[in-house]
């Protein structure tokens, strides 16, 4: 199928019903991320956008913030709040693995699911309050995927256990990345080029939880994954609120 990639990573990333055979691999969920990434931040922008005119900015931003989480079904979220739960206390490999497996969320996961979202919501208010700073909803989701997607990059180790974190492994190749980093870099700089440093800031942020995970689990996870993605998109925000004249 032509376009097996796209709503593999879809069918995966969204709620969005797709045919059952381009959902049968997870071939393509990392190597397309940043696109899923890109529509949704469109939606969520445009909700956002609509709230804030018809009501108030931080309605807009309320409304951007739960569209996102509906779309995703709330996968991304709670893989934050269970990385949180395994990174957070001190305990060993196995027993932090076994903990993000578990299904229900400890006291880590609550308190930084609930300053997460706080921060989203925080940091999208004061963008829809700004002229153009509904840009930095659309870069966020596309941020968070990029980061995403780099876990699927040759010779990133997956923690033992994680059958997704399998499943993807080395499924991105580096020019492949690379491309996608052009391209989110492109569409960034002709809507405003401040958001490059908003973009650059989530990434490394990511990247810092990456490195925290291979050091504490030996290696990614979904949840992580969901993770890195959730951590990039509220710095990305953060940052673009905090450059705003």
């Amino acid at each position: 199928m032509r376009w097996a990639g796209p709503l593999e990573s879809a069918a995966l990333l969204t709620v969005l019903r797709v045919p059952a055979r381009a959902a049968s691999s997870t071939r393509g969920v990392l190597p397309w991320a940043p696109l899923v990434g890109l529509v949704l931040g469109g939606v969520a922008a445009g909700v956002g956008l609509a709230g804030a005119r018809l009501v108030s900015p931080l309605t807009g931003a309320v409304l951007a913030v739960a569209v996102l989480a509906a779309l995703t079904r709330g996968l991304h979220l709670d893989g934050l709040a269970d990385t949180a739960d395994g990174l957070g206390p001190l305990r060993g490999r196995e027993r932090a693995l076994q903990v993000m497996r578990q299904g229900d969320v400890g006291p880590f996961g609550v308190v930084t699911l609930l300053l997460t979202v706080l921060l989203q919501v925080a940091a999208a208010a004061t963008l829809l309050g700004a002229g153009r700073g509904w840009t930095a909803l659309v870069a966020a989701p596309l941020v968070a995927r990029l980061a995403m997607a780099r876990t699927g990059l040759p010779g990133v180790p997956m923690a033992a256990g994680s059958a997704l974190g399998q499943s993807v492994a080395g499924t991105v190749s580096a020019r492949w990345l690379a491309g996608w980093v052009f391209v989110a870099a492109a569409l960034l700089t002709v809507a405003d080029q401040a958001l490059l440093v908003s973009a650059v800031a989530g990434l490394l942020a990511a990247e810092l939880l990456l490195r925290r995970a291979r050091a504490r689990l030996g290696g990614v996870t979904g949840d992580v994954m969901g993770a890195m993605g959730e951590t990039a998109a509220t710095v990305t925000l953060l940052v673009a609120a905090a450059a705003l004249d």
